[in-house]
């Protein structure tokens, strides 16, 4: 573990951009972009351009750690390179940027009111190449419908048990169990969620540090006592779907102990909402 980039993870200013488009989600991110999906054909050239697209925005002199903490990468944007260099290593060290990696295959069918992960083969090979091209960390993300504690249960479950094979390879996990915002019993499942965490938490060993990635609560100060917990390196917000007007406000009153919540850019353009 680069003991810089866990310092900048845990103190740095700014914010963490995401920038892992998958299949599924980058002709949406194309159209945003301003390139229509008639402009190209076949996965092939998606990628290509989707590629060129990332290329742009990290190598803009607006993107650098003055402003710009971590970057969440897809796997084929770490597999290429940068000015004929790895991504995660012209990141960090042009830019000064942490590079992460998400590593998660999507989400399975709903069960008890909630998506866990679907499975991930080959977690380890991936790991292991991701640590020797430069990467730091990994995100991995299930999603919550509603106030099920059994639901909410399997979600935190699965993440930290992933996250302990994260650890053990030497990444820091991004745990995110989303909150979809739009559920009738929101504010019931974050105090399943926060209690469910917590628990994980505290059973972890000195060392096993993970960060956390949460929608932006309904109550004021709900997660200071994860971002105060001693095996939590920083808390992400996540917007969810909220427009930026309403994230901004949500994220503005929210403080832990002396680590302030740390906000996450949109995979659409820099400063906007999540999702």
């Amino acid at each position: 573990m680069n003991d810089q980039q866990l310092d900048k993870v845990r103190n740095g200013a700014g914010f963490v951009a995401a920038l892992d488009q998958s299949g599924g989600s980058t002709p949406k991110a194309l159209g945003l972009y301003g390139i229509d999906a008639s402009e190209y054909a076949g996965d092939d050239e998606m990628f290509d351009l989707i590629h060129a697209m990332r290329t742009r925005i990290i190598t803009s002199p607006a993107f650098n750690g003055d402003r710009v903490i971590a970057a969440i990468l897809f796997e084929m944007t770490m597999d290429r390179r940068i000015e004929g260099r790895d991504t995660a290593e012209y990141l960090w060290n042009e830019k000064q940027v942490v590079p992460f990696l998400k590593v998660d295959k999507g989400l399975a069918d709903e069960a008890d009111g909630a998506q866990v992960m679907k499975p991930m083969p080959g977690l380890d090979e991936l790991l292991a190449r991701a640590r020797d091209k430069g990467v730091f960390g990994t995100k991995m993300r299930s999603v919550i419908k509603v106030a099920d504690d059994k639901g909410v249960k399997a979600v935190v479950d699965q993440q930290f048990d992933v996250g302990r094979q994260i650890l053990g390879a030497g990444l820091v996990p991004i745990i995110e169990p989303e909150i979809d915002i739009n559920s009738p019993s929101k504010a019931g499942a974050e105090e399943l969620l926060r209690a469910a965490i917590t628990g994980q938490l505290d059973a972890l060993d000195d060392g096993q540090d993970v960060m956390l990635k949460l929608t932006l609560p309904e109550v004021d100060d709900f997660y200071a006592s994860l971002i105060a917990h001693p095996r939590v390196a920083r808390v992400v917000a996540l917007s969810g779907g909220y427009t930026r007007e309403e994230a901004n406000a949500r994220l503005a009153p929210q403080q832990g102990d002396d680590r302030e919540l740390l906000p996450c850019a949109h995979r659409r353009a820099l400063g906007e909402a999540e999702r």
